[in-house]
């Protein structure tokens, strides 16, 4: 027998004269608008899914559930079902599913956001059904150990909480978040050493916990590289053991509507300085907060450069290029009904002063119309790459897919998201920035307090 190697690159040598001859019969790259960058979504015994069979060897499948911290029933569950998967299940033991996996040269990983958890493998192409078991089995059969919980996962977990003490940016991130959402979105996403988890953390609950967690109507499955049918087949043979709606005798998951308050926190720290200025944002594109100009406003104020040797068209890279001892950032950091317009500002605390008082200058000039029209279409332009980069980042996109449809029942889909970029108008952008000058902001400052500014004094309403 020819081996399959062979085979492909004699097909590949073939090909390539062709494709020289006859430009027109060659597969060119994808736009923005082609449906080989959209997810094909469907549902099998009550469960939700969506696939993208990106052409290639490997293929991406993960589990998406409605399980962050926000929506955790008590401190550090998010962070306790995290470090549980694929810990041992009723069927294999631990070095059982990491001997296999090894075997089979996949990749296993588990993470969670402020909303989701996301458990998943990298593998090739032709193992899916076995890694689509391996989640299935997850799901419904981890055995929640004491000996597990007390030697891995809190031990884990209390390492993870001593290297928060000393960085100030992540502790700048959770103080802005707590300060504008209070509750929820404004859970820390990570739990901070004076939080007494092992007062919440059993082993019982937190199998109670994963039950609701892990519900059909509370997770999706998503892959990339995988047939949308073939997908459908192995999670309707190796799901059916998922409970179909959550214990009743467990207080329901949280799902209030975020509310943003806004406000002020200041944290003396003599590791770092971290100035956060935050506004209500942009929500995601699957829920109904979705506001286009405000990714286009964060790219318009920017302050990070993306090209090499140049500090960048952005209004702060301009307006902080005195400031080289404060390095400034914005993002929209984007939830499933809530966002958060964050101007991030890290280093030398009399630089992090002098440039958010060029920050409220800035704002009040694009809101003033004082701003030439050519960076408002290169801000248009970047938005655009930066929200399609992400998206059709492979990590990136099941996550945000598997949250929309366990939210709203849609995908993420990008050439909805590109034509409402390309609709923000000038007049939009302007609109946006005094809105932000307007209403409430959220400040929080962590290091040099001698020196880092209050909100009023740099002319903000908190």
């Amino acid at each position: 027998m020819v081996p399959r190697a062979s085979l492909a690159r004699a097909a590949r040598r073939t090909l390539a004269p062709q494709c020289s001859k006859r430009p027109g019969h060659c597969r060119t790259l994808a736009s923005a608008k082609s449906s080989s960058y959209n997810y094909e979504t469907g549902e099998v015994n009550g469960i939700k899914f969506a696939s993208r069979d990106l052409p290639g060897p490997t293929t991406q499948l993960a589990l998406v559930a409605r399980a962050g911290t926000r929506f955790q029933l008590y401190p550090g569950f998010a962070e306790g079902l995290e470090k549980f998967a694929f810990k041992s299940t009723y069927q294999r033991s631990s070095l059982r599913i990491t001997r296999e996996a090894e075997l089979l040269g996949g990749e296993l990983f588990a993470y969670h956001s402020r909303e989701n958890l996301v458990i998943g493998a990298k593998f090739l192409r032709e193992d899916l059904p076995y890694f689509t078991e391996l989640l299935g089995e997850v799901v419904s059969k981890t055995k929640f150990t004491r000996h597990e919980l007390h030697e891995e996962v809190i031990r884990v977990i209390k390492l993870g909480q001593k290297s928060i003490l000393g960085n100030t940016g992540e502790m700048a991130l959770n103080s802005a978040h707590a300060v504008a959402f209070h509750r929820g979105l404004g859970t820390a996403l990570h739990p901070t050493s004076s939080v007494p988890i092992t007062r919440y953390l059993h082993e019982g609950t937190l199998e109670k916990f994963s039950r609701a967690a892990y519900a059909k109507p509370n997770f999706a499955v998503v892959a990339n590289g995988a047939g949308h049918d073939e997908l459908s087949k192995w999670i309707g043979e190796f799901f059916t053991d998922s409970p179909a709606a959550p214990p009743e005798n467990l207080p329901p998951i949280e799902t209030k509507p975020s509310k943003y308050y806004g406000g002020e926190e200041r944290i003396a720290h003599d590791g770092g300085n971290n100035m956060i200025i935050a506004f209500p944002g942009s929500g995601a594109y699957t829920g109904g907060h979705y506001k286009p100009e405000i990714a286009v406003l964060s790219s318009l104020l920017g302050g990070q450069s993306y090209i090499k040797w140049s500090p960048g068209f952005s209004l702060l890279a301009r307006a902080t290029r005195a400031q080289t001892q404060a390095h400034v950032s914005t993002r929209n950091l984007s939830y499933s009904d809530a966002g958060l317009l964050t101007i991030s500002m890290a280093g030398n605390a009399q630089h992090i002063r002098e440039a958010s008082e060029a920050i409220i200058e800035i704002l009040k000039a694009i809101s003033g119309g004082d701003i030439a029209k050519e960076d408002i279409q290169k801000a248009i332009a970047n938005a655009k790459f930066r929200t399609l980069e992400a998206g059709q980042n492979i990590g990136t996109g099941l996550e945000l897919t598997g949250a929309g449809l366990v939210q709203s029942g849609k995908a993420s889909q990008l050439d909805g998201i590109a034509e409402a970029i390309e609709g923000v108008t000038e007049d939009k952008v302007k609109k946006a920035a005094g809105s932000l000058l307007e209403g409430k902001a959220t400040v929080s400052s962590v290091g040099d307090l001698f020196v880092l500014p209050f909100a009023e004094e740099i002319g903000l309403h908190v």
